[in-house]
């Protein structure tokens, strides 16, 4: 093939190192965004916290067009917020006091290492700091701590222990015996021996840990109760005998398998749904993960306002006596790196800045299309979907995407991401639209209603949610009941 030098011309989207910070700002948790800015700040000398009543100011829902882009006020207000920087980097000194004050001690951001006095613990005592240091326990470290307190051989510890390790999170031990035996490896053990293991690591606390399903996790709690416990021997019976006929309630064909009367059988149920069908949960310790609203919605004088959460987005602001610093430098490498990180400062602010508008303005729009849900709750959701809010804020869907995931809004009726109030529709007699979240909601205020002894089937729901004008399939409202973790009706029937 002959070479030759050819002249093409062709296009293609570049995207900027200012862009490529702002969508990445954009699409952070409040709690990333927090670790990002606290980054930011220990590694950019010229950014430092501002005050804080310099802050975005609430927005009326209802008053959202004051926050949709203006083809001629964009120049000014970009201008005003260049000008602002300018004046921060070019404002006069200030004396710095000796000693500042500080409003946060180091144990609120870092963890303690040193005894509290409480204690009484002194400095000649042998105090290891590591010791302070807790980690979550988990369900294995409590077994295996039981186990070192019997008296067993190497041998059967070893057996039990590989027994322990088999065992999930809720409790279950998900491996059988020749599996068992198998990850042992060890010639002169048998099943014999691991099903003995097997039955120490049952007696074990919690109760009804290392069964292998419910049922034998609900006989293991059973047998474990006193024996003069009310109702426990017929509940046995039910577990170990009519165990097909417990998901249904099936009382009458309980009372002839087993020979117990009525009251027995109804009082044997209600025990057994005191049990726990997942005893691990009630060792594992895991940490809670705490959830920053990026907004707050309240109603003030009968009109919902929305505002940034102050505490989730500090002020930054350039450092005036570093950047009056720049003014005074040369071309040395010292003014070189001041320049670099007074630009980066400067693009890190817009970058936040242009965030928190986005936030507000999606967040503002959201509100003010379901005002419905703030006042009358589930029911009052409107089908949304996000084109929706991309074109009433003239934004792209990508970038609304971005916005509502991961990003909450604290509200009288609770804290939800944004993505909940998105939602598909379902058409109505009038020819209107209903979203999923209210019929789901009408279902389940359906079912609180019911009858006891005559639960009311899928297709009675899907009957009376037509008598209100919504159209729904049975196979709709089976999906529905499903995601809500709402038994079947012949599963919620009880007897009087």
């Amino acid at each position: 093939m002959k070479q030759s030098i050819q002249l093409r011309l062709s296009q293609h989207l570049t995207m900027t190192p200012q862009l490529q910070q702002a969508i990445k700002l954009l699409q952070l948790s409040t709690l990333e965004l927090q670790q990002e800015i606290q980054e930011a700040l220990e590694t950019n000398l010229m950014l430092e916290e501002g005050d804080e009543a310099d802050r975005f100011e609430a927005v009326d829902a209802a008053d959202i067009r004051l926050l949709q882009p203006d083809q001629d006020q964009a120049p000014s207000t970009q201008s005003e917020r260049d000008l602002q920087l300018d004046r921060e980097v070019s404002g006069a000194a200030t004396e710095i006091p000796d000693e500042l004050p500080v409003d946060t001690q180091w144990e609120d951001v870092y963890d303690s290492y040193l005894p509290s006095t409480a204690h009484g613990a002194d400095s000649g005592s042998d105090f290891d700091p590591l010791t302070q240091q807790s980690r979550p326990q988990s369900l294995s470290d409590h077994l295996i701590w039981q186990l070192n307190l019997s008296r067993l051989s190497e041998r059967d510890f070893m057996i039990a222990q590989t027994v322990v390790d088999a065992i999930d999170a809720d409790g279950y031990l998900r491996a059988d015996l020749q599996e068992l035996i198998a990850t042992i490896d060890n010639a002169d053990i048998g099943i014999e021996d691991v099903e003995t293991q097997v039955h120490r690591v049952q007696s074990l606390d919690p109760s009804g840990v290392g069964a292998r399903d419910l049922r034998e996790c609900l006989l293991i709690q059973l047998r474990q109760l006193a024996v003069g416990t009310p109702f426990r021997d017929p509940a046995i019976a039910i577990c170990a005998e009519g165990f097909e006929h417990l998901p249904r309630n099936d009382i009458n064909t309980l009372m002839r398998l087993l020979k117990h009367s009525e009251q027995d059988i109804i009082g044997a149920l209600e025990l057994i749904r005191s049990l726990n069908p997942r005893p691990g949960g009630l060792i594992e310790d895991t940490r809670p993960e705490y959830v920053t609203p990026d907004i707050v919605v309240r109603k003030q004088e009968g009109r919902w306002r929305v505002e940034l959460n102050a505490e989730s987005t500090p002020k930054l602001r350039v450092n005036a006596e570093y950047a009056r610093l720049i003014r005074r430098s040369d071309q040395s490498a010292d003014s070189v790196t001041l320049k670099s990180h007074l630009q980066e400062a400067r693009w890190f602010i817009k970058s936040l800045a242009s965030r928190n508008d986005t936030v507000l303005r999606v967040g503002s729009k959201i509100v003010e299309m379901q005002q419905a849900f703030f006042e009358h709750g589930d029911e009052g959701m409107r089908p949304m979907v996000l084109r929706d809010i991309a074109e009433a804020l003239e934004l792209h869907e990508s970038t609304v995407s971005r916005v509502t995931t991961q990003k909450y809004m604290h509200t009288p009726r609770g804290t939800f991401e944004f993505k909940y109030f998105f939602s598909s529709h379902v058409n109505t007699a009038s020819g209107g639209e209903c979203s999923s979240t209210a019929i789901r909601a009408l279902i389940r205020k359906l079912i609180a209603g019911e009858s006891a002894q005559k639960p009311l089937s899928d297709s009675k729901i899907a009957q009376n949610l037509g008598d209100q004008g919504i159209n729904v399939a049975r196979r709709t409202v089976a999906k529905y009941r499903e995601a809500m973790n709402i038994p079947p009706s012949n599963e919620r029937k009880r007897l009087a």
